[in-house]
């Protein structure tokens, strides 16, 4: 039987999970997910703690706990959410010493309501690396205005940084140089470069989703004709660009000092339309050096049916320059395409922690009285959650 996970591993792109619930991490399946699917990290986000905090029986005893303890509502989601992170990082940890420190990740993200303000973003990303206290963490913070500094200031205190809800271009060259600054202030702090790590990430189906909207919209032939090419095709490029910085003599200079680069992570690849192959934004985005997050089911898809065609990334930059000449010459402005998407990415998320803080406040409360099953009271918030916040 031939083990396609296995072939884009060894084809240089690390497979990691896009979810993460005490279920998963009791019943052994994550660490199932680890030995057996070549699972060699674990990505979250608030719509997928809001979902998985709705599975009461397994967060009823630390729910009371911390009702019992008149713990309020942010420091709760702090405690449960961090637990399971801990969690996850020690079924990781296996991978993570097997890479020396490249792999066997698990990013934790700071509250998005903070998305907008540096010095707090900085402040939460320094509580949460000690709250988790594990050297596989990964802080997620956002690539916002914001967000660059906050970037640069953890890196340079040796915490190791997932940037995500990245979409377009030149701010992903932004997030690179703030990488670069953050690892260049933390050698002059004396911190072991070997010892930090960062992922981009780079979300993708979002970008078809958006443009495929606005292609429908115009409704000529040559518009509709480039219906699912705009997501592959930002992904190269941004591709050619990692490609670019991290040839250059100022990277060589971190890399001699023991650094490891910033991998491009490929978020947000289950595919929406359900037209599209559903391992689209798996095999068309093969490179080496890169992370694909992904959903269980599109893990177990690409195990079915995936084709690992070798490196289908770097010899396309010419044809998705030309898709971006396209788009344009039918009438989509992309730069407001990507000032689009990082609005609602920002949003989305804020919405899922609302979401998150609500349920968890009516399960302590719940709790607290003794009444029902505390986690069903944040059942229907995370329903909710889950159609606003999509895949990360």
């Amino acid at each position: 039987m031939t083990d396609r996970l296995s072939e884009l591993t060894a084809a240089g792109v690390a497979v990691w999970l896009d979810d993460l619930s005490r279920v998963r991490l009791s019943s052994g399946g994550l660490d199932q997910l680890r030995r057996e699917q070549h699972v060699a990290g674990v990505t979250t986000n608030p719509t997928i703690f809001a979902k998985a905090l709705a599975d009461a029986d397994t967060y009823d005893g630390q729910l009371r706990d911390l009702a019992t303890r008149g713990v309020e509502v942010e420091e709760a989601v702090r405690m449960l959410t961090t637990y399971d992170v801990r969690w996850a990082c020690d079924v990781m940890r296996p991978s993570y010493d097997g890479s020396q420190g490249v792999d066997g990740r698990v990013s934790i993200e700071v509250d998005p309501r903070l998305a907008h303000e540096t010095e707090k973003t900085v402040a939460e990303a320094k509580a949460l690396w000690w709250l988790v206290d594990r050297p596989n963490l990964y802080i997620k913070i956002p690539a916002t205005e914001a967000g660059l500094p906050a970037i640069t200031a953890t890196l340079a205190e040796g915490i190791s940084v997932n940037v995500t809800l990245i979409f377009g271009l030149d701010r992903y060259s932004q997030v690179m140089e703030a990488f670069l600054a953050g690892l260049e202030q933390a050698k002059a702090n004396g911190h072991d470069l070997s010892k930090i790590g960062s992922v981009a990430s780079f979300f993708v189906s979002r970008v078809d989703s958006e443009v495929d909207k606005r292609l429908e919209k115009i409704g000529s032939e040559q518009a509709k004709a480039l219906r699912g090419k705009a997501a592959v095709a930002n992904a190269q490029l941004a591709y050619e660009r990692y490609s670019e910085v991290f040839s250059s003599d100022r990277w060589q200079a971190l890399a001699d000092a023991g650094a490891h680069p910033q991998r491009p992570l490929w978020a947000s690849t289950s595919t929406k339309n359900p037209d599209y192959r559903d391992v689209i934004y798996v095999e068309e985005l093969i490179a080496p050096g890169t992370v694909n997050t992904m959903p269980e089911s599109v893990i177990h898809a690409y195990a079915d049916h995936g084709e690992t065609r070798g490196d289908t990334v770097t010899g396309a930059y010419d044809a998705a320059r030309q898709v971006f000449t396209d788009l344009g010459s039918v009438g989509v402005d992309m730069s407001d395409v990507i000032g689009v998407l990082e609005r609602e990415g920002v949003e989305k998320f804020e919405a899922s922690w609302q979401e998150l803080l609500d349920g968890v406040r009516k399960s302590l409360a719940a709790a607290g009285q003794g009444t029902g099953r505390p986690g069903q009271a944040a059942k229907g918030n995370a329903d909710k959650a889950q159609q606003v916040g999509g895949n990360a």
